[in-house]
């Protein structure tokens, strides 16, 4: 079963039969984790880096933002048995698609959140598909663990 995962949003599963997606990541940022022991995984789909930025929506919707969102898909994943050191890390998105002038860098931005949370915490990424100004969709096979991206005009690649 396919489970959508939106924008400024999260899922994270247990279940063999899910396939989690999310799709038209541009200047967003999609972090996929998995770990293939309790075969747990997730997606966050998150549009901007910092929850200072609005402090209420970020309240409201945590996954809007890098700073919330990350931590609330570890700790989900975490709730579900699954532990950092085994995870398989994957980003994708951080690309310029409205702003083509690059004047408010969005996905650099959204990027260097993920980088620098990453860091911080002791977490390595096993893949990076980022930047340039095309839209990514991203999908995790909860029994395999296959992740497979799908860049806008390449096709798709299994990682």
């Amino acid at each position: 079963m396919r489970v959508i995962v939106g924008v400024s949003d999260m899922k994270v599963s247990a279940n063999p039969g899910e396939e989690l997606v999310t799709y038209s990541l541009g200047s967003c940022i999609g972090i996929v984790i998995y770990d293939p022991v309790v075969k747990v995984g997730g997606i966050l789909h998150y549009m901007l880096p910092e929850s200072s930025l609005d402090p209420e929506k970020a309240g409201k919707n945590p996954y809007m933002f890098a700073d919330t969102g990350i931590p609330a898909l570890f700790k989900a994943s975490y709730a579900l048995g699954a532990k950092k050191q085994r995870m398989k890390v994957v980003i994708a998105g951080g690309a310029q698609i409205l702003d083509q002038q690059g004047f408010f860098n969005i996905g650099k931005r959204n990027h260097m959140a993920v980088k620098k949370m990453f860091f911080r915490n002791n977490v390595i990424a096993n893949h990076e598909d980022v930047g340039g100004n095309v839209n990514r969709t991203v999908r995790l096979k909860i029994v395999s663990g296959d992740i497979h991206i799908k860049v806008g005009g390449e096709g798709e690649k299994k990682l």
